[in-house]
C-alpha cells in the first residue's frame, strides 16, 4: 500500500471511529436524560407522605425583585399579581435587572417568620427559590443573578429559614420556576410577554443542565422536604422533561416529595392530573379554589391567597377575613386536602401587618381546636348542612368524627347520619364538656348549648364504633 494510500485508509478509521464515538455519546447521553420512575411500594410511599398527609396546614411565601416595585411601574399600576409585574408590564431583562441593586432587606428576620407560622398552626413552610423572573434568593453557582452576588444585602436568604424551620419543629420545603424569563436559553413567548417562554434552537439541554445544577444546590444546601415546582406549562418543556426531573430529585433525596407541575398533567387551576394517564408528581396542586368534592384517594393541596396576590402589591387591600381562612381550612381538611396560605413580603422583610393578624387568629383558633384537623381524614358523609366533618381512627378502634358546625342549630339539636356508626360519646373539644345524644330513625341528635360558643366553628365530637 503506497504511503498516501495508507494515509487515507488511517484517516478514514478514525472517522468511522469518531462517528462511532459520537453516536455512542448522544445515546449514552439520552439514556441518562429519560430514566424509569423510582420503584416504590405502597407502603413505602405512605411511609414518604406520612408527615405531609397529617400536617395539613402550611404557609406559602412568594418573595423576590418583584416587591420592590410592589405592582407599581414608571408611576403607573400594573394589573394582575404582583410577581408577574415583568411580564405584565414588558419590563425588559436588563431594565428589572437593576432591581437587585435595591434589594436590600435589612428588616428580614426568619425566626419571626417561623414563629408566625407556628404560632398559626402551620406545619410547613414552601418559599420561592426562584420564580419566573428568573431571580434567586439562595446562592447559587449556576448564576450571578442572585441574592448573595447582584443585591447589597449580599446574603443567603434561604439558609437561616431553613435553619430556623427545624430549630421550630417545622418543615422547610422550596418552590422552584421551570419558566424563566431571565435565563438566555428561554426568550419572550411573543413580542409583549414573556409568558409562556419560548426555547431558543439548540438550548434546552443547557436550560435542563442549568436547572439541575441548581435543583442540586438547593437540596445539598437546605435540605428541603418538598420541592413545588411551577412554570411547567410552555410548550418547549414536555412530560418526559418532567419525568427526567422528578427522577433526578429522588435520585438526590429518594424522601423528598415533589408536587405535580414538575409534569405535564396538571389541569389548569383544579389542579388535578388530567384523564387517565399516569403522570409524574406526587400530589396535586388546586389554585385559588378548593375542589367541591375534594377526590378520594389522591393527595392534593389547595394553595391560596390572603388578597389577591403572591407577590407582595402595596394597594392590594381586598383580605379575606380571618373567619373566611379558618373555614377554608376546615372545608380543604374534611375533603382530605392540604391548605397552603400565602404571605407576600415586602422587599424589607417584613410580612404585611393584615396577614400577620389573620396568621394570629387562625392560630387562636388552632390551638384549641387543632385536634380536628391534623392527621384527620376526609369527611364520610355526604352531605352536612351544618358544616364540615373530618375523622381519625381512635386507639381502640373506634372513629372520632369531628363536627364543624359553622350554621347552629336553632332547637338545640345537633343532626349527625347514623351511617357513621353507632354513638359512643359526644363533647365540645373546647374545655371536652359531655354532651347528650338520642338515635331518632337515622340520625343522631346531639343536644348542644343555646348558642354557639365559637361563632366560626364550633366542633363537636363523637366517637362511633
Amino acid at each position: 500500500m503506497s504511503p498516501r494510500r495508507m494515509i487515507l485508509a488511517t484517516l478514514l478509521v478514525g472517522l468511522v471511529m469518531t462517528t462511532a464515538v459520537s453516536k455512542g455519546d448522544q445515546t449514552a447521553d439520552r439514556s441518562t436524560k429519560v430514566r424509569s420512575l423510582p420503584k416504590e411500594t405502597k407502603a413505602q410511599r405512605d411511609a414518604r407522605m406520612r408527615w405531609w398527609r397529617e400536617a395539613r396546614f402550611g404557609m406559602f411565601i412568594h418573595w423576590g425583585l418583584y416587591a420592590i416595585p410592589a405592582g407599581t411601574w414608571k408611576g403607573k399600576q400594573i394589573p394582575g399579581i404582583g410577581e408577574w409585574i415583568m411580564d405584565r408590564a414588558n419590563i425588559p431583562v436588563e431594565e428589572y435587572e437593576k432591581l437587585a441593586a435595591q434589594f436590600n432587606p435589612i428588616k428580614y428576620n426568619p425566626a419571626e417568620w417561623v414563629r408566625i407560622a407556628k404560632n398559626a398552626g402551620m406545619k410547613y413552610i414552601v418559599i420561592t427559590s426562584k420564580h419566573h423572573d428568573g431571580f434567586c434568593l439562595f446562592d447559587s453557582k449556576a448564576t450571578t443573578y442572585d441574592v448573595v452576588d447582584a443585591t447589597p444585602y449580599g446574603k443567603d436568604l434561604l439558609k437561616p429559614l431553613s435553619e430556623e424551620c427545624r430549630k421550630q419543629g417545622l418543615k422547610f420545603c422550596t418552590y422552584y420556576s421551570i419558566m424563566d424569563w431571565h435565563h438566555p436559553a428561554q426568550m419572550r413567548g411573543s413580542e409583549k410577554r414573556y409568558n409562556p417562554t419560548k426555547m431558543r434552537p439548540g438550548r434546552k439541554r443547557e436550560y435542563m443542565d442549568y436547572m439541575k445544577q441548581q435543583l442540586r444546590e438547593i437540596i445539598e444546601q437546605y435540605d428541603p422536604a418538598v420541592l413545588w415546582f411551577d412554570g411547567e406549562w410552555p410548550a418547549w418543556y414536555t412530560e418526559e422533561d418532567g419525568r427526567e426531573i422528578y427522577t433526578y430529585v429522588r435520585s438526590l433525596k429518594p424522601s423528598i416529595i415533589i408536587n405535580n407541575r414538575v409534569g405535564k398533567g396538571r389541569k389548569g387551576m383544579e389542579g388535578f392530573n388530567k384523564g387517565d394517564r399516569q403522570y409524574v408528581g406526587d400530589f396535586g396542586t388546586p389554585e385559588q379554589r378548593i375542589p367541591p368534592t375534594g377526590l378520594p384517594g389522591v393527595d392534593w393541596e389547595s394553595c391560596m391567597t390572603m388578597n389577591r396576590t403572591w407577590g407582595y402589591k402595596s394597594y392590594d387591600h381586598d383580605w379575606k377575613s380571618a373567619e373566611t381562612l379558618i373555614r377554608n381550612l376546615i372545608d380543604i381538611a374534611s375533603k382530605g386536602g392540604n391548605y397552603l396560605l400565602n404571605v407576600g413580603p415586602t422587599a424589607e422583610g417584613l410580612i404585611p401587618q393584615p396577614s400577620v393578624e389573620r396568621l394570629a387568629r387562625i392560630g387562636q383558633w388552632m390551638k384549641t381546636n387543632g385536634e380536628s384537623i391534623y392527621a384527620t381524614q376526609a369527611s364520610p358523609f355526604e352531605k352536612t348542612p351544618w358544616g364540615r366533618c373530618t375523622q381519625k381512627k381512635l386507639a381502640n378502634g373506634n372513629r372520632r368524627l369531628y363536627l364543624h358546625v359553622f350554621h347552629w342549630p336553632n332547637d338545640g339539636k345537633l343532626r349527625v347520619p347514623t351511617s357513621a356508626g353507632n354513638p359512643q360519646a359526644a363533647f365540645l373539644l373546647a374545655g371536652k364538656k359531655p354532651l347528650t345524644f338520642e338515635r331518632q330513625d337515622d340520625a343522631v341528635l346531639i343536644s348542644v348549648p343555646p348558642s354557639a360558643p365559637d361563632p366560626v366553628a364550633t366542633v363537636v365530637v363523637l366517637d362511633v364504633k
